[in-house]
């Protein structure tokens, strides 16, 4: 049987565009999960090994999807080769259990926790470049400015929050928020 395996490392990311190659493929069965592939636990890759047997074919689009360590990249590569399992990684092709077929596996995996490990230092780079700006704040931007939030408020003297939140578009909570902070700071 043919397998696919689709992941993401974020709710916002979509698994259509992986989905749609792995049925492309062949895939009869699909696994997908919204999870980062820094961690080992991910449960819909656990189910996938847990059935997969002799002569089954697992598929996934980028070796990245499958594993983002090489050593985790190649314990389980071994692990599914001792099973007989296949392995085709779409980007790179059938790894073969043979020893340049692994070879070039293990390269292949090296360069892609490389290429996780580069992403992770530039963007910490960027961070720390951008921390030394006066004005640095760490997180999403706000939605609304101050101004806004402030004409809010004033519109909750004669109006109800649901109201309020019909004509300025700020969330009861919002403004819930910003109500309390302003009765602490003063």
């Amino acid at each position: 049987m043919k397998y696919g395996y689709a992941r993401v490392s974020t709710i916002g990311q979509d698994l259509e565009a992986q989905i749609q190659m792995l049925k492309k493929e062949g895939c009869e069965k699909i696994f997908s999960e919204k999870y980062t592939g820094t961690k080992k636990d991910r449960p819909e890759f656990s189910k996938l090994l847990s059935i997969v047997k002799k002569d089954d074919t697992i598929v996934v689009t980028k070796l990245d999807r499958f594993a983002r360590s090489a050593m985790d990249a190649i314990k389980v590569i071994r692990d599914l080769f001792q099973q007989e399992v296949k392995v085709h990684i779409l980007n790179i092709g059938l790894v073969e259990n043979t020893p340049t077929g692994r070879l070039i596996f293990t390269i292949m995996s090296a360069f892609a926790e490389f290429e996780r490990d580069m992403i992770v230092e530039r963007t910490q780079e960027g961070k720390a470049i951008a921390k030394q700006k006066d004005d640095f704040r760490e997180g999403r931007p706000k939605k609304f400015g101050k101004k806004q939030i402030e004409t809010a408020l004033k519109l909750k003297k004669d109006h109800s929050y649901k109201q309020v939140e019909e004509m300025t578009g700020i969330s009861k909570s919002t403004l819930y928020r910003a109500a309390t902070k302003k009765k602490i700071d003063m």
